[in-house]
């Protein structure tokens, strides 16, 4: 899952939207460094993510990787999930995207004055250049694989994955819609 994934089940599950967006920046235990909310909503963050990637349909989906690419296949699916929640968003829940992403920011802000330098980076250009409601054109993942890729030369076969993602994309929505609707429900039920 990547961050509009994260913060839509995490908005289902009544959990920190800021916890669960700062969850990549925070290393060990969040529980001495912040508030109890937003501490169990890094802990929901990766309990989500090793449920995800043990999903027998995230498993499949990276066996559609090449060679070249299969090592980066969980960082690139992570996207590609963010891709189809977007596209579809407004099958998956009932508020606007823009609205959700609005609410979304404002529940964050009060928390960046105190979060990691990184995390500061990211929402400058997160909500300024709409990342989210950008992920639900296809293309626009080229440019989110090729500029991961340029920050992370040791991933640089991520600016390949696009490929994987372009030319195996209806067996990629089929798994989506195969697993996420029930994260949604797992969610909701207060059971990841």
């Amino acid at each position: 899952m990547n961050f509009l994934a994260h913060l839509h089940l995490a908005s289902l599950a009544n959990s920190s939207l800021p916890g669960n967006l700062l969850a990549d920046y925070v290393r060990g235990d969040p529980h001495p460094h912040w508030p109890a909310d937003i501490a169990a909503g890094i802990a929901l963050h990766r309990r989500l993510d090793a449920l995800t990637d043990s999903l027998p349909e995230v498993l499949s989906a990276k066996r559609l990787f090449r060679n070249e690419t299969r090592r980066v296949a969980p960082i690139t699916l992570d996207v590609v999930w963010d891709h189809f929640l977007s596209r579809h968003w407004n099958r998956l829940a009932a508020e606007p995207l823009p609205q959700f992403l609005a609410y979304a920011q404002k529940q964050i802000a009060p928390v960046l004055p105190q979060s990691p330098e990184g995390f500061q980076r990211l929402n400058g250009y997160l909500w300024r250049e709409r990342w989210m409601e950008r992920y639900a054109e296809a293309d626009y993942l080229q440019q989110v694989l090729r500029g991961m890729a340029a920050r992370r030369p040791r991933l640089a076969a991520l600016a390949d994955s696009w490929h994987d993602f372009h030319d195996n994309y209806p067996a990629l929505e089929t798994f989506f819609w195969q697993f996420y609707p029930q994260l949604m429900a797992r969610a909701a039920a207060q059971q990841l």
